[in-house]
């Protein structure tokens, strides 16, 4: 028995020495068609392994400085980062406060000259009696004297044409126009500058609001067309819209101010 252990021991490892060899020997001398494109897998893989980790050398440097770049504390964009740019957004606000309501007031100027007016004429012309005919003692027809006719008409008569002479439909067009586009404009610019000062926005009412009122600036705006059309509904869809966001613009100027007063404390000139 202990000769047999002993003549088994160097069969049971010489497999074990001699099989790396011998595998290697007939994958090398194999010339079957499997065997060639067993071995071209590898190969690509291999070589979409070394492509890969190319790329990756070669982006990650350019994702780490974009990263660094956009959270600029340290100066590194000057001006950009400076209270100059950041004071931008607050002061041109302040005039799209301005703007929106004088946008606002010619609008409903346009509406008293176009529908109000005229329907207040009508119903006091509607007041008036109408003109009688009598009949005198030999049958002649005699016409009533004429009922003088309400002074207030007048009146509204010439404020509709006051209104139309100044031109307001032309002008609540322009300002519109004005404060749309400035409007949209601000907005992604103040997100630009806070996130290019700090890296981050703060979600809150000021942020909530301002992105609520560029929201319904536009949908206001797509009213435009059916309310060209005489569409009401369009026209009273337009005007809602924009009384909200009035609201919503005064609202937020104390929240505004608040912020001014942080750029001072975590800013400097420029």
């Amino acid at each position: 028995m202990a000769l047999t252990a002993r003549s088994l021991r160097p069969s049971l490892s010489r497999p074990v020495v001699s099989c790396r060899p011998r595998a290697s020997l007939c994958r090398a001398s194999s010339s079957s068609p499997s065997s060639s494109s067993s071995s071209s897998v590898p190969a690509a893989s291999s070589v979409q392994h070394k492509a890969g980790v190319a790329l990756t050398s070669f982006a990650a440097p350019l994702v780490l400085a974009a990263n660094d770049a956009a959270y600029a504390v340290g100066g590194e964009h000057g001006i950009l980062e400076g209270r100059t740019f950041a004071l931008l957004h607050p002061a041109v606000e302040f005039f799209l406060l301005g703007t929106i309501t004088y946008a606002g007031y010619l609008g409903l100027q346009w509406r008293r000259a176009r529908k109000d007016i005229p329907e207040e004429i009508e119903a006091l012309k509607a007041l008036v009696p109408a003109p009688q005919v009598a009949v005198g003692a030999n049958g002649d027809e005699e016409k009533a004297p004429e009922v003088p006719e309400n002074p207030k008409i007048a009146e509204l008569q010439a404020e509709r044409k006051e209104i139309l002479a100044a031109g307001v439909r032309d002008k609540h067009t322009v300002w519109g126009n004005l404060l749309l586009g400035t409007g949209v404009v601000l907005t992604f610019e103040g997100c630009f500058n806070t996130f290019l000062r700090t890296g981050k926005l703060f979600p809150g009412p000021h942020l909530y609001a301002g992105a609520t009122i560029t929201c319904l600036w536009a949908i206001a705006a797509a009213m435009t067309p059916a309310m060209q059309k005489g569409n009401e509904t369009a026209r009273s869809i337009h005007i809602a819209l924009n009384a909200v966001n009035f609201g919503l613009f005064l609202w937020q100027v104390p929240t505004g101010l608040e912020i001014v007063g942080k750029v001072f404390q975590f800013t400097s000139w420029p």
